[in-house]
């Protein structure tokens, strides 16, 4: 089974490299070969097209490696919607003929192994329903403005968990949806991020909350201003501007990332973003702002994307 499942996480490993391929001709065919800027374009395609994210750790662990374990299967699944299908089980479903042979054998074993154990299975999968129907809660977590208290609509708000010797796992949250949270732990640790707010790590002792909170977020009055300079006449470009080289450190690096059918992104250092969000004529128009990372008081990593373009 080990094999087979391995035999299938190469051949997904080809597929991305396909998949890659449409956006960045020129990337090695073998994707244990990336490195550098082939992980960094690949985590921005991967984000961009199915809204998740790998840690470059992770690639090098399961991607670069010989790792003989899997991945876990949340992370195939939308890996395989990367590569075009539903999710893991859709993949190996249809790509099953790539490797008769070993089907056949596996199905042969397991029909046997499954006649000698049937009985002792089904108890075991009854006993593991039970535990986890009786040692798992749920908690519910929402998010709200601090000042104006009303609840966050933005769709990239993400939960980054904080799980004690695991690698973090990502998730998105929908618009108006709330973070649902089942578990069996006593402490749970997490990050929430949103583009125009702050970022903010909750620590909750889990038996000693109910089971629905809401948390509040501070605005990201920076991002705010930012995007709100880009959706208003300028009048004022000079004051702008000033306000603008505040707020941006100097050596900042800013990204701008493109909407689906256009590959890669464009860079821009703070006098190259600052002329395009000031002067008319090269204006960046409505822009959204995906991500702001500080350093003391200053944006130091922008990224954004152009909601519209003339």
């Amino acid at each position: 089974m080990r094999e087979r499942e391995s035999q299938y996480l190469g051949k997904l490993k080809e597929e991305i490299v396909a998949k890659m391929k449409q956006s960045y001709p020129g990337i090695d065919s073998d994707i244990s070969e990336w490195k550098g800027q082939d992980i960094v374009n690949f985590q921005e395609d991967l984000l961009e097209k199915v809204s998740e994210h790998i840690s470059e750790k992770w690639f090098y662990t399961h991607m670069k490696s010989g790792n003989s374990s899997l991945p876990r299967v949340d992370v195939l699944n939308f890996l395989s919607r990367y590569a075009g299908y539903i999710d893991w089980n859709d993949f190996k479903f249809r790509n099953k003929d790539h490797f008769p042979g070993l089907d056949e054998e596996v199905k042969s074993k397991g029909l046997k192994q499954w006649h000698k154990i049937s009985g002792l299975l089904l108890l075991l999968i009854l006993a593991i329903v039970l535990v986890k129907t009786l040692g798992n809660k749920s908690y519910n977590f929402s998010f709200a403005d601090a000042y104006t208290k009303r609840r966050i609509r933005d769709t990239l708000t993400e939960i980054i968990i904080l799980n004690e010797n695991e690698s973090p796992l990502y998730m998105n949250i929908e618009p108006y949806g709330d973070f649902q949270l089942k578990t069996k732990m006593k402490t749970v640790k997490f990050i929430v991020k949103a583009p125009y707010y702050k970022p903010d790590t909750i620590i909750r002792i889990l038996d000693k909350i109910d089971v629905s909170e809401k948390i509040y977020l501070y605005p990201n009055d920076f991002a705010l201003m930012i995007s709100y300079f880009s959706s208003t006449n300028v009048k004022d470009w000079k004051r702008r501007r000033s306000n603008l080289d505040r707020m941006i450190s100097d050596s900042a690096y800013i990204y701008q990332i493109f909407d689906k059918g256009q590959a890669g992104m464009e860079l821009y250092n703070k006098d190259e973003f600052i002329d395009k969000l000031t002067m008319p004529v090269n204006s960046l128009k409505d822009i959204e702002i995906v991500e702001t990372v500080y350093s003391g008081n200053k944006i130091s990593v922008l990224r954004f994307r152009q909601k519209s373009e003339e």
